[in-house]
């Protein structure tokens, strides 16, 4: 019984300690330079332009809030296999919403 609630408290450490780095204050340099080096070519290409940062400043933007944001920068991990880690994916919304979006 003993073991059982030592495995049982490190498994709840271990969960309260991954999930504290996603409400950590934001590195904007960080996802600053992962904007730089796994966005911004891609969405040069997108817009058609060559200016990735054109996408974010579209009119027809499908960012409406902070959340949508976060979202489209997870679904832009998973879909092209950025492995980014959950607290680069909140640098990135953090660095996206200060640089272009302003969010509150």
């Amino acid at each position: 019984m003993k073991l059982l609630l030592i495995k049982l408290g490190f498994t709840f450490a271990a969960m309260f300690g991954l999930n504290v780095a996603v409400y950590a204050t934001p590195d904007l340099a960080n996802g600053k330079k992962i904007d730089q080096q796994k966005c911004y070519a891609c969405h040069a290409k997108k817009s058609g332009f060559g200016n990735g940062d054109m996408i974010y400043t579209r009119s027809d933007s499908k960012v409406k809030n902070l959340k949508n944001l976060q979202s489209m920068v997870a679904m832009c991990n998973t879909e092209l296999r950025l492995d980014l880690f959950p607290e680069d994916e909140a640098d990135v919304s953090a660095f996206l919403n200060k640089q272009f979006y302003k969010f509150k």
